[in-house]
């Protein structure tokens, strides 16, 4: 990911509840969405565009996950 795009609007899992230990967040750009560990925020992102990101929800959701 390029240093110029700046991820906006980290949002924490809606799944997430007080104590628990298996958290995500999901930040996006106008190009790509990025999923990070909650506990491990430097610890690096796993980045794709929105397209991508929209299947993987997508099968989620029709998986029942």
């Amino acid at each position: 990911m390029d240093a110029s795009m700046t991820l906006t609007n980290w949002r924490k899992s809606s799944r997430s509840s007080n104590g628990a230990h298996d958290c995500v967040e999901v930040g996006s750009t106008s190009a790509v969405v990025a999923v990070r560990d909650t506990k491990n925020r430097a610890g690096g992102m796993l980045v794709v565009d929105h397209e991508v990101f929209a299947a993987f929800v997508g099968s989620l959701k029709r998986t029942g996950v």
